[in-house]
């Protein structure tokens, strides 16, 4: 019975030595000793330096065209041809549709001979008044005889400007016949196919035209950025960096840098932000109106910041803190302040000093006063 109780302490003292030497081993204790026999946990190190440090904020903006043109007929008649095909890039005066012209053609020979004939009327009219004055002059003709001479070359001359108006107006309806592009764009689907009647009072569009080279994008910030925003403005530096949100498994597309050439002129009371735009060249059409992108602003440039790897601040209970290696290679937990932190490098605003060493890697293995060894990094980079 002695014996089976001895053999029951025996392994239970064993338990409970495995357990403290994995315990131990959770907390990376079982590393490195120094001199004193402590336990050194491995780590990974960087220095705090001193960095200018652009801040950036970032929001999600939408592409817009930059001018949209519903193509409508000015004329009546039959479309005859469509001339362009749908999602065509299409530029300024290029032909799109056809309306029959015959009707105004004639209308227009019509005008062209009205105008010959009241230009003949006025020739002799013309040459009656000569008349009346030579004989007015020598007393063979009235003053009342000139004087109707002179009002019937003017009327007839009044007669002339009208049929010429006329030709002017049959010139232009023939021209509306030939329905071109105004501006220089992408055709979207066509909407009146050749065949059918148009007319100039019709709200059908027959084509929509978008402009997207260049494109606008539209994206909103804080008020509270606002003076920031306005100071960039005035000195012309403010830009956005684009980048366009791909789906899982597609690379995305390249950033773009737009120049910002639009800053509202209400903030929205719902939401307490300011409409902003910039304007991309769109040279490769990667950008399409409508499209959701993702939007980067710089506001401010932090001169002369202590600067450390981001993934070296953690968040505890108390709020923000480092890691700070001292001279014998015990660690510090220090409650930091960040000025501004991106993916890549966090700013310190108070609790680091430039030139200290702070963990970046390893940190869930250690505790205040805990010793550390610093090994090298992921990319085989020798540590500080």
């Amino acid at each position: 019975m002695n014996r089976l109780n001895n053999r029951w302490v025996y392994v239970v003292g064993g338990l409970l030595l495995l357990t403290v030497f994995l315990f131990r081993g959770s907390l990376g204790l079982g590393g490195a000793q120094n001199a004193k026999g402590e336990q050194a946990s491995p780590v990974t190190a960087a220095i705090a330096q001193i960095n200018d440090v652009p801040v950036y904020t970032q929001t999600i903006g939408t592409v817009m065209a930059n001018a949209t043109v519903q193509v409508r007929p000015r004329a009546d008649g039959q479309i005859v041809a469509v001339r362009f095909r749908e999602g065509q890039i299409v530029k300024a005066g290029d032909l799109l549709f056809e309306i029959d012209r015959a009707p105004y053609e004639a209308a227009l020979r019509a005008a062209q001979a009205n105008l010959q004939r009241d230009e003949a009327q006025l020739g002799n009219a013309s040459r009656d008044l000569g008349r009346a004055n030579e004989l007015s002059k020598k007393g063979y003709a009235s003053a009342q005889t000139r004087d109707t001479a002179s009002a019937s070359k003017k009327s007839l001359a009044a007669g002339v400007a009208a049929a010429q108006a006329a030709v002017d107006q049959a010139q232009l309806q023939l021209g509306y016949t030939e329905i071109r592009s105004p501006i220089n764009g992408k055709t979207g689907p066509i909407l009146v196919d050749a065949g059918n009647i148009v007319q100039a009072a019709s709200s059908t569009p027959l084509v929509t035209v978008t402009q997207i080279q260049p494109v606008k994008i539209s994206f909103s910030l804080a008020q509270q950025n606002l003076p920031q925003l306005q100071e960039q403005m005035k000195a012309g530096t403010l830009v956005a960096a684009i980048h366009v949100q791909s789906t899982p498994g597609v690379p995305p597309k390249a950033d773009a840098i737009a120049p910002v050439d639009f800053i509202g002129n209400t903030v929205n009371t719902s939401t307490g932000t300011i409409e902003l735009r910039a304007t991309y060249d769109n040279p490769d059409l990667s950008f399409v109106p409508g499209e959701f992108v993702d939007v980067n602003v710089r506001l401010v440039e932090l001169k002369s910041a202590v600067t450390i790897p981001r993934e070296a601040v953690n968040t505890g209970q108390k709020g923000l803190y480092v890691f700070v290696i001292g001279k014998d290679n015990k660690v510090e937990m220090r409650t930091v302040t960040l000025a501004y932190q991106n993916n890549e490098i966090a700013a310190i605003k108070e609790g680091l000093n430039a030139g200290e060493r702070v963990v970046t890697d390893g940190q869930l293995r250690l505790l205040p006063n805990t010793l550390v060894k610093i090994v090298e990094d992921d990319k085989g980079q020798p540590q500080p």
